[in-house]
């Protein structure tokens, strides 16, 4: 299951809740050459490269999908990352940037499910990352600049999400992801 969205619009919160209370769901670690958040860690929350490490698993053909998100801020998927989780027997849950969530859709087809997680407003995605206070002003300008390009992308999504109260859209995706793995019995 691929879950994307615009920053601030939920998808890591929902991700975590999944793989909380759905069994066999084990999240596909991405990589990154920004530097890590305060609480985040080492092949938990990402796989910290530095740029020119990043750059040489591109050259290497390491990456699933990547992308260069921001000028010089990359985000990938590594392809031994997905392969490990497939040689474990479990459900892949993947947190993946919009258009990086296209590519991995278009290499898997059916046997892949892409959840679109949006705000119901762009002031709404603005409120919450600036509630998430780790960002300058600056840098939620370039988000919310993002964001716009990224809704455009929305309609190429198996299923769009609209985060207005995360209880409700908890349960909502619990189903749907439920229903997935019943469906294509993985």
């Amino acid at each position: 299951m691929i879950f994307s969205a615009p920053s601030g619009s939920g998808k890591t919160t929902i991700v975590k809740n999944l793989i909380r209370n759905i069994p066999n769901l084990k999240f596909s670690v991405s990589a990154t050459s920004r530097p890590p958040r305060e609480g985040e860690t080492e092949g938990k929350d990402y796989y910290f490269l530095s740029g020119k490490e990043f750059r040489q698993k591109i050259s290497n053909g390491e990456f699933l999908e990547y992308e260069e998100v921001y000028d010089g801020i990359y985000y990938g998927t590594l392809k031994s990352e997905v392969e490990r989780i497939l040689d474990q027997g479990k459900n892949i849950i993947l947190d993946v940037d919009v258009e990086g969530g296209l590519n991995i859709k278009k290499i898997y087809g059916n046997e892949a499910l892409a959840i679109f997680i949006k705000t119901p407003s762009l002031g709404e995605l603005k409120k919450r990352l600036q509630n998430r206070s780790t960002e300058s002003s600056e840098k939620i300008k370039m988000r919310i600049a993002k964001a716009k390009k990224e809704l455009n992308y929305a309609s190429r999504f198996d299923v769009v999400i609209i985060n207005d109260e995360l209880s409700k859209t908890l349960e909502e995706i619990k189903k749907i992801a439920y229903d997935f793995i019943r469906k294509n019995k993985i």
